[in-house]
């Protein structure tokens, strides 16, 4: 049994500025000031050494004998106590919180993510809700029930939004797991008990019957969104590409004297450059785009982040102030092309499914054929505009500030 007692603690605050010992290695430290603090003295490796274990009554005297006592088994199993503290205390140094981890998790795999709009607001759904749940905790320190508490409410309220939540959660646990900060990803497989499984739902997204085409891009031109993004989704409905081939095209890749967008590999999802055919109205675009962006760089750069191309939630907002938010999305104009193609042409399939580069044929079909049918989708891709600005291949787009 130790000497010291909790009320002979609290009469130490007046005793003269010393060591005063509860037995097995364990002291009271006072200090001038009357602070009281826990003080282990022990001989390690022939050296006397003082280690600190907190400040009474933070730690009580039942936690530091416990200390104590672990120190001097450590000891006894040839352990230095000492250098396992000093261990401790560099690695929670360089322990990153949960927001620093997904901050260096993006950075590190942003080069190797094909440009898109999940890449641009990959964080936003982490401000929203981990961060102010337990963004400023040391990784090792979320457990089970801060993903439980957080997952929960979520999984039955917006399900799909809750499962990619979790997604990201758990890619940056998993990066913390490989680098040494965590033994076992909470985000993964312990979870699976305690959230229901969720159902596949398919869902289209929205987009505009063909006949209506012509009426949104007026609704377009007449909104109060910023030139630049009227502009590319003017270009973006014109040549049938995705948001983000749109938003991230730059003048180095079209060949004014061929009438030719020519998008590198490494833009495209199936990584595979890709031949777009300008029509005269898509051409007519890039000519005003050309005043506004000049004639270098970037063809819809963000008037807001300098250098940087528009994010995918610019082009949803001019959908928005238009009045057509309810009705499509940016992506949806593609299955309005591919529509209108089918019941309005009698292209051939795969001169349909080329403009929207999607592979075409088995494998063994896309090997012979090597072929982009350039010719036919140049007319198909004209007849498209033609068909959406119901005018004549001559007049030109005009598109207010």
């Amino acid at each position: 049994m130790g000497k010291l007692t909790v009320a002979k603690i609290k009469s130490l605050r007046n005793k003269p500025s010393r060591m005063y010992g509860d037995g097995d290695t364990l002291h009271v430290y006072v200090s001038p000031s009357g602070r009281l603090s826990w003080v282990q003295r022990l001989t390690i490796n022939g050296q006397p050494h003082n280690i600190g274990l907190g400040a009474w009554p933070v730690v009580s005297l039942e936690t530091a004998r416990r200390k104590a006592f672990d120190n001097r088994v450590a000891l006894s199993e040839g352990r230095n106590p000492v250098a396992e503290k000093q261990e401790a205390r560099r690695k929670q140094a360089a322990m990153p919180t949960f927001k620093e981890a997904a901050s260096r998790y993006y950075k590190e795999n942003l080069p190797r993510w094909k440009a898109g709009p999940h890449t641009d607001v990959w964080l936003q759904p982490l401000e929203k809700y981990p961060f102010p749940a337990f963004g400023n905790k040391a990784v090792d320190q979320i457990t089970r029930q801060d993903l439980l508490r957080l997952l929960t409410p979520l999984w039955t309220s917006v399900p799909q939004q809750a499962k990619r939540l979790r997604q990201r959660i758990r890619m940056i646990l998993q990066w913390c797991v490989a680098h040494g900060f965590v033994v076992q990803n909470v985000a993964g497989e312990v979870l699976d008990g305690a959230l229901p499984s969720m159902p596949v739902v398919k869902e289209h997204r929205r987009s505009l019957p063909y006949q209506e085409v012509h009426d949104a891009l007026e609704l377009i031109d007449a909104c109060p969104a910023t030139l630049t993004s009227k502009l590319c989704l003017h270009f973006l409905i014109l040549t049938a590409v995705r948001p983000g081939e749109a938003r991230n095209a730059e003048w180095s890749e079209i060949d004014w004297g061929n009438k030719l967008w020519t998008i590198p590999a490494s833009k495209m999802k199936m990584k595979a450059e890709h031949r777009v055919p300008l029509s005269d109205a898509a051409l007519t675009i890039l000519k005003r785009a050309k005043q506004v962006s000049g004639a270098a760089g970037l063809i819809f750069p963000s008037p807001a982040r300098k250098g940087r191309p528009l994010t995918a939630p610019v082009l949803s907002r001019v959908l928005e102030q238009a009045g057509l938010a309810d009705r499509a999305v940016a992506h949806g104009f593609r299955s309005t092309f591919r529509t209108w193609a089918s019941e309005r042409t009698n292209s051939d399939h795969a001169v349909m499914e080329l403009c929207l580069a999607h592979r075409v044929g088995s494998q063994v079909e896309q090997a012979y054929s090597r072929s982009d049918l350039l010719n036919k989708r140049r007319r198909l891709m004209q007849r498209w505009a033609d068909f959406v600005l119901h005018t004549p291949r001559t007049k030109v787009v005009s598109l207010h500030s």
